[in-house]
């Protein structure tokens, strides 16, 4: 195979501190070399990135892309390999029972790579608007070690909610049963936090290496006190290795919390998206435009590239082979414009915010394969044009049952 040379381009690689103009070599779909000055052997593909961003391929450890099996899925290509996304985690779509189709139909045929956390619900994630955790007999933390254990491959740890919603009158039972699992299988939790049961609650459960999806969230049970303070459990929970993640979603991301706890050193983690069939066309949109608001609250560049590839693969544990540009390793590469001037950015609150610079994508390499966004949408549509008409109605009365408002671009 031909070697591609992405020339010119701002490399950055927090993982490896690197953040200076140089070439990018691609051959047989692993990095080559990643250097200043490269002389491209006759016959290679030479791509001018110059005056672009060029970082390792996004990791997104919060989506939901179990499409036709459940109302949250879309579908992960036309999704990630417009945006400069290179590998999607599931945040709990499948559980153990219905793992196998995930494994078999979602996550093998894509070109995006495709892992997933497993619900500690039996059933997943199947029906957005009933909590999946209400009826604890739906758990089973043998049978979900069990689904983690055998494919270590695909699978990432294990998946609970723990707001009332999800929960009803469970409490934090359902967590105790997804960290039985996880330390079965050796693995971690994320846990979804939301309003109705206690945060400091949830904490205590949580272990070092665990993750908390929809840190600024702002409704109900929060990171903060009701005067503004960082709840002295969380700052705890951040010293024990707890880590925490964006998730924003189409409801839990909310600027005040975000800047509140920017502003206070409080920085994410991780920056993931949350997207699904009730966010990918709005407030959501896509990763570029997720990490653009915290590139807008007052993270530098270098902390917001960080947060979408080091961090999450060291989140996930796949730190040695994922989210970085080191020779040997996968093609995984997203190459993004930075664009200057006047951009309007939503949270989950109906709360706009104007913004001064906006991240695009430009291409995205997935194992050496060149995707640019114009020829993603030409072959496999736009993630929400597979959204079912049945889904959009269910979608349309959740959404206003919990006063979430949808503006769209």
């Amino acid at each position: 195979m031909a070697e591609t040379v992405l020339t010119g381009g701002r490399v950055i690689d927090p993982a490896q501190g690197v953040d200076e103009v140089m070439d990018v070599v691609v051959r047989d779909g692993s990095i080559a070399d990643v250097a200043a000055g490269v002389t491209p052997p006759t016959g290679s593909r030479i791509l001018d990135v110059a005056g672009k961003i060029v970082t390792p391929g996004w990791i997104d450890i919060h989506a939901h892309v179990y499409w036709g099996v459940t109302t949250w899925g879309i579908l992960a290509d036309p999704l990630c390999l417009a945006s400069g996304v290179t590998t999607i985690v599931d945040a709990g779509s499948p559980g153990w029972a219905n793992f196998p189709g995930f494994n078999e139909w979602i996550a093998k045929p894509a070109v995006t790579r495709v892992l997933t956390f497993v619900h500690i619900s039996g059933i997943g994630l199947t029906y957005g608007p009933l909590g999946e955790m209400e009826d604890i007999r739906y758990a089973n933390a043998e049978l979900t070690a069990e689904t983690i254990q055998a494919h270590p491959d695909v699978t990432t740890g294990v998946k609970v909610r723990q707001g009332r919603g999800q929960v009803g009158d469970n409490g934090v039972a359902p967590l105790r049963k997804a960290v039985e699992a996880a330390e079965a299988a050796s693995t971690r939790v994320m846990t979804h936090i939301g309003a109705g049961v206690p945060l400091p609650d949830v904490l205590a459960l949580m272990r070092g290496g665990d993750i908390v999806t929809h840190c600024f969230q702002g409704r109900g049970d929060t990171i903060f006190t009701e005067v503004g303070q960082l709840l002295p459990e969380v700052h705890d929970a951040r010293e024990r290795g707890i880590i925490f993640d964006v998730g924003h979603g189409g409801g839990s991301f909310h600027f005040p919390t975000g800047r509140r706890a920017i502003e206070n050193g409080f920085l994410p983690d991780v920056i993931s998206s949350d997207l699904h069939s009730l966010s990918v066309e709005g407030p959501a949109f896509d990763m570029p435009t997720t990490a653009s608001k915290f590139l807008n609250m007052g993270m530098t560049l270098t902390d917001v590239i960080a947060a979408v590839t080091c961090a999450p693969a060291r989140s996930i544990g796949r730190d040695d082979t994922l989210g970085s540009l080191r020779v040997g390793d996968v093609a995984d590469v997203g190459v993004f414009a930075m664009e200057e001037g006047e951009f309007e950015f939503e949270d989950t609150h109906d709360i706009t915010e104007i913004g001064t610079s906006r991240l695009t994508s430009h291409l995205t390499m997935r194992a050496g394969e060149v995707w640019y966004p114009a020829d993603v949408v030409e072959q496999f549509g736009r993630p929400e044009d597979t959204i079912p008409s049945t889904v959009r109605r269910a979608n349309g009365a959740m959404a206003s049952a919990a006063g979430i408002v949808r503006r769209g671009r």
